[in-house]
């Protein structure tokens, strides 16, 4: 699920929306805030449209300043891109844990787990609906699963979505309900098919379609995945 190596705790901020005037020029920042104003206006712009919105002249315009200051906190476009994309990716990763939240601790250990697999496939879902701007930042390209994951990526736990999922299914061995053969690259197969999912709802004939009617499809989906696992 990247379903995943791949805020309420983390929120990711949500900046004003600019208006059409140019923006008022700032007289200072403190020692970090302009990299935070550039990257919030990355991520406001991410969420309009996509990563193809996603441009420092007009980060810098929305931030208040001339475009040639965001040099010294983004070198690039690209730069952006890749903090823009690592921050997406945290806010999914907090939309997970709000689903995690929900499972009952004191539940059956097989019982927790798959509620934990679920979880996950809730959090990833709708976080796509939600925040389909974000979505298409974090996984609308090629990207890669972190050998060594970045912290930017995690949500308030730290853990990134992808090591959410991987939690979970580990939960899912040590509570007997995996065979621990059947463990390796489990986390692609239930990944694909959330993946899939939330892509048909966002672009595909799901999308338009009535909430109920992709609620209930997002509960077989999830039932689907469980039996799978």
């Amino acid at each position: 699920m990247d379903a995943v190596h791949i805020a309420n705790a983390m929120t990711v901020p949500a900046p004003a929306p600019a208006s059409a005037s140019a923006a008022v020029p700032r007289a200072t920042y403190r020692h970090g805030d302009l990299r935070r104003a550039l990257l919030d206006a990355g991520l406001e712009l991410a969420r309009q449209g996509g990563p193809g919105a996603v441009v420092l002249r007009e980060a810098t315009r929305r931030a208040g300043v001339a475009p040639n200051a965001a040099y010294r906190h983004f070198a690039s476009r690209q730069h952006l891109l890749d903090a823009v994309r690592a921050a997406a990716v945290a806010a999914m990763a907090v939309f997970m844990e709000e689903e995690l939240a929900r499972v009952p601790e004191d539940a059956p250990p097989a019982e927790r787990a798959y509620g934990r697999v679920r979880a996950v496939g809730r959090g990833y879902l709708r976080f796509a609906q939600s925040e389909t701007g974000l979505f298409r930042m974090a996984f609308g390209q090629p990207f890669t699963v972190d050998r060594e994951p970045d912290p930017d990526k995690g949500g308030g736990s730290g853990l990134n979505p992808f090591e959410h999922l991987g939690a979970a299914l580990d939960d899912l061995v040590a509570a007997g309900a995996l065979p621990a053969a059947r463990r390796p690259g489990a986390e692609y197969l239930a990944w694909s098919t959330v993946h899939g999912m939330a892509f048909l709802a966002i672009d595909g004939p799901l999308r338009g379609a009535p909430e109920a009617l992709r609620d209930v499809l997002a509960q077989r989906l999830l039932d689907m995945v469980e039996r799978g696992l």
